[in-house]
């Protein structure tokens, strides 16, 4: 199916959660939106704004998210999110292959599973933990079995709020100013020209919305996703050089 389309469907999908959640007084729940997803939905923000939004993907930094649509201090009652949490790890860790993302994904995605019940991979080295809805867990824990040559097992997390999380990469880089294009390309070390290729191409994001401005400024409050790098934030005050440059500290997550 066209991209435009399948966006276009989803766009319908989203105005229909929001009006029966304001209509019938319930919560209403999408599945997991990625980056684009949820740039349909920004998109919609003013229009669905009367149903009340909340986004949550299982932890703080998580990059594909849920979309809730209900006002919880006007039902008077709280619904959670129906997220459930997998550690799937190996059955003989010393003979585990090493591991990556796509490797995860590729063996749930064989068992037949649509990509919007599932949520993050958090991926250590040959195990990993999946956020997914938790209507597909029990099907995920009986029949993911194997990821390459590897056999695995698949356990329920219950308290997956307190599970560690990846640190970032505190890096200190020194620019121009804080234009966006300008900090990505040092972030990434890779050239402006690359750098607008990237904005160009649909692959830039802050906090879930789809930039295509390069030149506008970071701020610390926001996450920026740069699509097949990672993502990145600014930590505390720029300060300005003898040279009259700006130096700045990034949180990376790769």
């Amino acid at each position: 199916m066209d991209k435009e389309k399948e966006l276009q469907q989803l766009a319908n999908r989203l105005r229909e959660l929001a009006e029966k959640s304001f209509q019938q007084n319930i919560f209403t729940f999408s599945g997991f939106l990625g980056l684009s997803e949820q740039d349909v939905l920004w998109r919609l923000e003013r229009e669905l704004n009367y149903a009340g939004m909340t986004l949550f993907g299982g932890f703080e930094q998580s990059d594909r998210k849920i979309v809730r649509f209900g006002r919880a201090e006007e039902m008077g009652y709280e619904v959670d999110f129906p997220i459930a949490c997998i550690h799937i790890c190996p059955l003989m860790k010393k003979f585990a292959e090493k591991l990556s993302h796509r490797d995860f994904l590729g063996a749930l995605m064989n068992l037949g599973i649509e990509r919007s019940t599932l949520g993050d991979i958090q991926v250590g080295e040959s195990e990993a933990y999946l956020f997914c809805l938790d209507s597909m867990a029990e099907y995920i824990c009986e029949n993911l079995t194997q990821i390459k040559h590897t056999h695995v097992k698949c356990m329920p997390v219950e308290q997956y709020q307190e599970l560690p999380r990846e640190e970032p990469e505190r890096e200190e880089i020194q620019v121009s100013s804080l234009r966006l294009d300008g900090c990505i390309s040092k972030v990434y070390n890779i050239s402006r020209s690359e750098c607008l290729e990237l904005f160009r191409t649909g692959k830039i994001f802050v906090d879930g919305r789809l930039c295509e401005n390069n030149s506008r400024n970071l701020k610390g409050v926001e996450t920026i996703n740069v699509r097949g790098k990672g993502k990145f934030r600014l930590e505390g005050e720029a300060r300005e050089t003898r040279k009259g440059k700006l130096r700045i500290v990034v949180a990376v997550y790769r």
